[in-house]
């Protein structure tokens, strides 16, 4: 029997990578959400239905939308809660938070900021870009499509706006935002984002010592003990502040280290109604999880608190709780509060 010469340089047979049906390369003991299966006939025409449904709301490239949500805010703010379809994203988000009419008031300046403008932040880009969204496929191969991408967007913003330059966090929110539309399209929608188009401008949160995150950590310390009393009391015996666990569920919208089908779910209602729903996920959190957490000791806490666990993590559960939560007049509050106390001139010693 002959047997078969090996050629050391031959390349062997390419294994095809297993992704998501989000583009992440799966784990192969990892959790299965997000999975591509088929679906039954059933759940194909349901999807199909509110495709359609959404299409009528939205018109041919979004020219109904404004009218619609004049006319009816209640049926889209519910159907946004329910999950806008991923076919449609890219186009609803740009049209919720206001980007699509900065980019058509704006022609050729991204083109402008790419090309012509030199940033400081180039070196700290380039650095940070491969840690990204490292398992996704558009971002994995170095120097390719997606991360060039997302070094001209982050490139541009830290031109369009040298007072924010960069900070890392945006990476995650320009780079989710690119997985649904194009560079230009991001750009603005971060624009919009930063400056505040629809929303509180988000551009405190990037800023020399993250005025608006601390501004945010102090609201949601308040609320956590507003909402959870024995929580609170907890965490104040074990010294644990949201410092700790929670920054970077505002500076990146939950982009960062939670599941995608999760985070998608969170940045179609962030977008539409604002921050206010980042403090009610970080409560719904702690309170699903709350019998737990009364119980941990200062490390298991805080290993728990960055790593929920996996039924937690289901927006079907997570995101009604959620929105039952109640924060609005707190934060209002709790913003005078901080501000109140942040104008405060410090107290003198007393001499003896």
């Amino acid at each position: 029997m002959e047997s078969k010469v090996v050629d050391e340089n031959e390349e062997g047979p390419v294994v095809p990578m297993r992704v998501d049906r989000f583009g992440f390369v799966k784990q192969e003991h990892g959790p299965t959400e997000g999975l591509a299966r088929s679906r039954s006939a059933f759940e194909y025409q349901r999807d199909e239905r509110r495709i359609r449904k959404w299409r009528k709301m939205i018109g041919v490239g979004g020219s109904d939308w404004k009218q619609y949500v004049r006319r009816k805010p209640h049926v889209v703010k519910r159907r946004i809660r329910k999950g806008i379809p991923d076919c449609l994203r890219g186009l609803l988000w740009q049209l919720i938070s206001g980007s699509r009419d900065l980019l058509l008031l704006n022609p050729g300046v991204y083109e402008q900021l790419v090309i012509y403008e030199t940033s400081a932040s180039e070196l700290d880009i380039i650095r940070d870009i491969s840690r990204t969204f490292p398992s996704h496929v558009f971002f994995q191969q170095r120097h390719g499509p997606g991360q060039r991408s997302l070094y001209n967007v982050l490139k541009a913003y830290s031109v369009f706006d040298r007072d924010v330059g960069y900070v890392q966090g945006m990476g995650f929110v320009a780079g989710l935002l690119l997985l649904y539309m194009s560079e230009e399209d991001a750009f603005w929608l971060l624009v919009a984002l930063l400056k505040g188009a629809v929303h509180t401008p988000m551009e405190g949160m990037y800023l020399v010592g993250l005025p608006l995150v601390q501004q945010y950590l102090f609201q949601f310390d308040h609320l956590v003990k507003e909402h959870m009393p024995k929580l609170g009391e907890h965490f104040a015996q074990e010294m644990i502040n949201p410092s700790m666990y929670a920054s970077q569920w505002f500076i990146t919208v939950f982009s960062y280290s939670f599941p995608f089908h999760l985070a998608l779910r969170i940045w179609d209602v962030f977008l539409f109604e604002g921050v206010k729903v980042v403090f009610k996920v970080g409560l719904a959190l702690l309170k699903y999880c709350h019998d737990d957490l009364v119980k941990l000791p200062f490390e298991k806490l805080i290993h728990a608190l960055r790593n929920f666990p996996e039924d937690a993590m289901n927006p079907d559960i997570l995101l009604p709780m959620a929105f039952s939560i109640k924060v609005s007049k707190s934060l209002v509050e709790l913003k005078q509060e901080y501000e109140q106390q942040r104008l405060k001139p410090p107290e003198s010693p007393v001499k003896q």
